[in-house]
């Protein structure tokens, strides 16, 4: 973790014959995609040996295809004959099974896991690359959410650095690079407001799943996309930060810049301010996350100020978004609130891109469940395990 020990790693870069070996957790997703080509402009520097996909075989068989990774796994053991059918002819080692994708991290020719798992999903495998000594660089925010307190004491026990790959996160990392020694007085996570922005709690009620799914600036999938639009994700990226950068709820806020130039801020102790600007890219904080502490060359579009005459900030309604108000609930009341609040999300999000609850069922679900789940204070992972089961089983329960 970065705290205030943090420490540069090795320059890999300084040496081009030692290339960086790179596991992709969820290469068939949104970050999974951008990451592979981030790594694929880079051929000297990367050495792609793993990469995973939970049910997209056929979008994983033709990444395996053109990338060439050492291994691969299919989540879905069902596809399994599938996958090594397709592959049959390749020097490409296939697996399946949450087991074999465990293991994969674990190679002594990976030294970074990019997690990029969606969900709850990401937790395991994570736990076992910090195990085996990996370097993480975090695209699933989920891990911090659910276990935060198991997943820094395992970072910090085993030296492992854990770099974000969330654009609010890294820009917050960017900014902190250099001031290590000086101690964070706040933080300011910017949120563009999502699709439905100045919408009154009637208006909520009526909007649709297409609706939702068209957030203004940033391409992402359908899960993190209706968290953006009901302010979830930033309730989960409040919670996330607070472990990532060792801070509590009072220092971490929430902004609306429906513009997404402004990253992220952090506020040191003397005042002044720094905060990490461009145009909402995602292959950017992915590459600063695989390549820290060089800054690559890219040929990404530039940000022009004179594109964006006016940048506004505005604070979030937490009256109509309700789901950030859980967040900093989560935080204050610790144990496995946060856990249960993102069991219960996943299975609320869901519910809603099938259509069997309306948006404003999604915040309404997620605090009856919460209201309804024990908080263990001092949770083991057994326990991050049981709180996340029996908030899936509530909820479904009250979906009926």
């Amino acid at each position: 973790m970065f705290h205030y020990h943090f420490e540069v790693p090795k320059c890999y870069f300084c040496n081009m014959s030692e290339k960086k070996g790179i596991a992709i957790l969820g290469s068939t997703g949104s970050i999974g995609t951008q990451a592979l080509e981030v790594i694929s402009a880079y051929p000297a520097y990367f050495d792609l040996q793993v990469i995973t996909a939970g049910k997209n075989a056929a979008l994983l068989i033709e990444q395996a295809l053109r990338f060439q990774p050492n291994s691969i796994v299919i989540g879905d053991e069902s596809q399994y004959p599938l996958v090594k059918e397709a592959l049959k002819n390749e020097a490409i080692h296939v697996y399946c099974g949450e087991d074999a994708l465990c293991q994969a991290v674990e190679s002594n020719e990976v030294h970074t896991v990019l997690t990029a798992l969606v969900g709850y999903a990401g937790l395991k495998p994570t736990i076992h690359a910090i195990n085996a000594g990996k370097t993480v660089a975090l695209a699933n925010k989920e891990t911090l959410v659910v276990a935060g307190e198991l997943i820094t004491k395992l970072a910090k026990e085993k030296g492992v650095n854990i770099y974000p790959v969330d654009s609010e996160h890294s820009a917050i990392f960017q900014c902190i690079v250099g001031e290590f020694h000086n101690p964070i007085e706040k933080i300011y996570l910017t949120a563009s407001g999502g699709p439905f922005r100045g919408f009154s709690l009637d208006q909520l009620q009526t909007v649709t799943l297409n609706q939702a799914l068209k957030h203004p600036n940033w391409s992402m999938g359908a899960k993190i996309t209706i968290d953006s639009a009901s302010l979830m994700n930033k309730g989960l990226e409040v919670i996330e930060a607070k472990w990532l950068f060792g801070l509590n709820a009072e220092q971490i806020d929430v902004i609306v810049h429906p513009q997404s130039i402004v990253h992220s801020l952090v506020q040191f102790e003397d005042g002044s301010m720094k905060a990490q600007m461009g145009l909402p890219d995602m292959k950017l904080p992915i590459q600063f996350a695989l390549t820290y502490p060089n800054r690559f060359k890219t040929e990404f579009q530039r940000f022009n100020f004179l594109d964006y005459p006016q940048l506004t900030f505005e604070a979030p309604d937490r009256t109509v978004f309700k789901n950030l108000d859980l967040a900093y609930r989560a935080m204050y009341e610790n144990g496995t609130v946060a856990c249960t609040l993102n069991a219960a999300n996943e299975i609320a999000v869901d519910a809603f891109l099938n259509k069997k609850i309306s948006f404003v069922e999604i915040a309404q679900l997620n605090e009856n469940v919460v209201n309804a789940c024990d908080n263990i204070l001092t949770p083991t992972y057994e326990n991050y395990v049981t709180a996340d089961s029996k908030a899936r089983y509530k909820a479904l329960e009250l979906i009926g």
